[in-house]
């Protein structure tokens, strides 16, 4: 029976990953990252988040890490980790679908002011007022077209938002424009109404969301951050809500998780924070898809979904 070690949500979840196994994959032996008598030599998969440094490359027989989310910051993070194990990361669909509908929320929330209308309501006031757009009249550009990034694209357009792309190569995608490169990075730029960052994380997209990126918008442009948050910097995006550049933003995703409570975003009337919860799916969807890989991988198939170490994604 092949044992599978977790990292994910901590002993508190134990029970339910044991639970969601149990129902899709009986022959595979569950156990916890930090359970007494598990021995290093016997693990052959791992389902992790954010695992100490060397702990994944001291598993002799390891055969491959599943990341439990999208992005798999926390794991590369770790200088040592064995590149000749498959890295796995949690891009299925209903991790995709789960993303475009907070994207879909998020366009629509700074639409129709969605921020204004929660604070009226937290000091009791009945605040009469008229939203300015409809969706069609709004164009939404999406920085990054992969699984997420295509997924919210083609909801956003089954709303009515007119929706563009900006990625590294050209995307081929049903309704949506497609810019490619830093040479068509302006004109994207200069038609996003709505900004969403989609991006993954790699040297090249670290800190591009900045007070030059964000100049370059309609003046009044909402911003949607659920990439990463190394991607973004948060005193511009703050200076760019205080100065009228933007409207309004809905970020999810930050460089220090939790944000501290100190930080200006907390409470900016332009702002609304969430807790890095735009695309996770259940722990039972995700077990059954790490159940399904290695299946697969068993028999001898390929694995889906695999972590390029080169291009950082």
């Amino acid at each position: 029976m092949a044992v599978l070690v977790v990292k994910s949500g901590g002993e508190a979840a134990m029970a339910e990953w044991r639970e969601s196994f149990a129902a899709c994959a009986p022959g595979l032996d569950i156990r916890g990252w930090d359970e007494a008598g598990v021995r290093a030599e016997e693990v052959r998969y791992a389902l992790v988040w954010d695992p100490e440094p060397g702990r994944l490359a001291a598993m002799p027989n390891l055969r491959a890490v599943f990341g439990s989310g999208a992005g798999v910051d926390g794991i590369v993070a770790d200088p040592s980790y064995p590149r000749q194990v498959p890295l796995v990361r949690m891009s299925i669909p209903e991790a995709t679908e789960r993303m475009g509908e907070f994207v879909c929320w998020a366009a629509l929330s700074l639409l129709k002011d969605a921020r204004r209308m929660a604070i009226a309501q937290a000091e009791r006031r009945w605040d009469d007022f008229e939203p300015r757009w409809r969706a069609s009249q709004r164009t939404v550009g999406i920085m990054g077209l992969g699984n997420m990034g295509s997924r919210a694209a083609l909801m956003l357009r089954g709303i009515g938002f007119p929706v563009i792309g900006w990625s590294k190569g050209r995307k081929a995608l049903p309704g949506v424009e497609s810019h490619a490169g830093p040479g068509e990075m302006d004109a994207f730029l200069g038609r996003s109404d709505i900004l969403v960052c989609l991006l993954p994380a790699t040297a090249e997209t670290r800190g591009i969301i900045n007070a030059e990126t964000l100049g370059r918008l309609p003046r009044g442009a909402g911003y949607v951050g659920v990439g990463r948050g190394m991607q973004q910097r948060l005193e511009d995006i703050v200076a760019a809500l205080d100065g009228g550049q933007l409207s309004g933003a809905v970020i999810d995703v930050f460089e220090t998780e939790p944000l501290p409570p100190e930080h200006p975003l907390w409470g900016h009337p332009r702002a609304t924070v969430t807790a890095h919860v735009a695309s996770l799916p259940s722990r039972a969807e995700r077990a059954a898809a790490v159940a399904r890989a290695i299946a697969g991988f068993e028999r001898g198939e390929g694995l889906p979904n695999l972590f390029d170490h080169e291009k950082g994604y």
